[in-house]
C-alpha cells in the first residue's frame, strides 16, 4: 500500500508548491507560444513581417542572404548555378559589398574558392552562421517589437470572426 511521501509537510506548503509549478509551467507555455525563426521564415506572412522589420532597422542583409541562398539551393541548371553563386558572392559575400554579411575571413574564402565549380552547397555554412546570427539576435527583438505583436493581435483577431 502506497504511503504518503511528504507526511511532515503542511497543507499551506503544499498550496505554495502547486502554486509555483502552475507559474513555472504558465511561463513555460508562454514562451512556448513564441514562433521559432525557422517557423517565420516558412509563414508568408511572418516572413514578410520579418523582413519590413529587419529592413526598418537597416539590418536586412542576413534575411536577404538567406533567402538568396534558399532559391540558389533551387537552381536546376549549371550554367544558372554559376551566375547566381557570383551574383551572391559579389552582393553578399565579398569585402566591400553592398549588403556584406557578417561571416569570418575562413567561410569566405572557403567561398571565393568553390566559385570556380559551384555546388548547391557552396554557401551552406555561411548560411547557417546568418541563421544562428538571426535566431539568437533578430528574432527576438522582431519578437518583442510593435510589429510582430500588432500582426500577432490582428491574426487573434481573424480566427475569432
Amino acid at each position: 500500500m502506497p504511503q504518503i511521501c511528504f507526511p511532515k509537510i503542511g497543507l499551506h506548503k503544499i498550496k505554495d508548491l502547486i502554486k509555483h509549478i502552475k507559474l513555472f509551467r504558465s511561463s513555460l507555455t508562454d514562451h512556448k507560444l513564441q514562433p521559432s525563426l525557422k517557423y517565420l521564415l516558412q509563414n508568408k506572412v511572418y516572413l514578410a513581417a520579418f523582413h519590413s522589420y529587419l529592413q526598418s532597422e537597416f539590418s536586412d542583409e542576413n534575411i536577404q542572404f538567406w533567402l538568396a541562398c534558399e532559391n540558389f539551393r533551387a537552381t536546376a541548371s549549371r550554367d544558372n548555378l554559376q551566375s547566381k553563386a557570383g551574383r551572391i558572392y559579389k552582393e553578399f559575400i565579398q569585402p566591400s559589398a553592398c549588403k556584406e554579411i557578417n561571416v569570418d575571413h575562413y567561410i569566405k574564402q572557403k567561398i571565393k574558392k568553390s566559385l570556380e565549380k559551384p555546388g548547391l552547397t557552396c554557401f551552406d555554412e555561411a548560411q547557417k552562421h546568418v541563421y544562428l546570427l538571426m535566431e539568437r539576435d533578430s528574432c527576438p527583438r522582431f519578437l518583442q517589437s510593435d510589429a510582430y505583436l500588432r500582426l500577432k493581435q490582428k491574426s487573434r483577431t481573424v480566427r475569432y470572426i
